[in-house]
């Protein structure tokens, strides 16, 4: 009968597991394109319900359109939710980009605040997206609890509750602060590549040993493998080897290289 893990055991643990996830994923970054705290923030809310491929596809143009605060909170409702129908909900996150833009020229003079609370009283933000407009916009350490991160911080025994508020405090204490932000970009980068929902590829992951989890998915090595998407898919080596010496995803789609599969 194994042995109940103590609070240090699992503590050690996860922190192995983090150090090797960021082995693994040198390159973790967020996956949405943004030049500024204002664009990152319009992006995170913009990619509720969608894939991050299809918000990057669709913000060139919005943010062409409408630049910043002042030009957003002026836009004419109908051209903002055809700039962003393609994202689905458009016209819940029209009316909630219109309502922070506002704000924010209100009661910030135009500029995104760094604080959270004032993040969260803005419409369309919670702290999922709060804390990732803070760790990426303004380098404040702070943990994003999104469906991947819920879902493998469960699957890695870190935490065994669902509410994402819960799941970011119990994941919190198990870490420095100094490694949330990193800590939730290597964990949503394995969740989409290797830790799948359905079929994770267990006998393809790096942390497969430090994983209670293991065998719920997929465990020979070579039919694994096959379950890997982006750029650890088969054939896409050279992809890897891009984004592991440091290009950026503009970069590499302006190489020709599709990041969505």
């Amino acid at each position: 009968m194994a042995r109940e893990e103590t609070a240090l055991g699992l503590k050690r643990r996860a922190r192995k597991t983090y150090r090797q996830l960021v082995e693994a994923y040198p390159y973790a970054v967020p996956e949405l394109d943004f030049e500024d705290p204002f664009e990152l923030l319009v992006a995170t809310v913009l990619s509720a319900q969608t894939t991050d491929v299809r918000v990057n596809a669709i913000t060139p143009a919005l943010f062409a359109r409408f630049p910043d605060a002042r030009a957003m909170a002026a836009a004419p409702v109908g051209e903002l939710e055809e700039l962003i129908r393609a994202t689905g909900f458009f016209r819940a996150k029209a009316a909630n980009l219109l309502a922070l833009s506002r704000q924010l020229v209100e009661q910030h003079d135009g500029e995104v605040p760094g604080r959270l609370e004032a993040l969260v009283a803005l419409p369309g933000v919670g702290r999922k997206t709060a804390n990732v407009v803070l760790g990426n916009a303004f380098g404040v350490p702070g943990i994003t609890v999104d469906t991947h991160f819920g879902r493998l911080a469960r699957r890695f025994g870190w935490t065994e509750e669902t509410d994402p508020v819960k799941v970011e405090h119990e994941v919190g204490a198990l870490f420095e602060r100094r490694d949330w932000t990193m800590l939730s970009h290597v964990v949503v980068f394995h969740g989409r590549r290797v830790c799948h929902s359905r079929r994770p590829a267990c006998g393809a992951c790096p942390v497969a040993h430090l994983c209670p989890s293991f065998g719920e998915g997929e465990r020979e090595p070579a039919a694994a493998r096959k379950l890997l998407k982006y750029e650890l898919a088969p054939g896409r080596e050279e992809l890897h080897e891009l984004m592991v010496a440091g290009r950026t995803r503009r970069e590499l789609r302006a190489l020709g290289y599709g990041l969505d599969a």
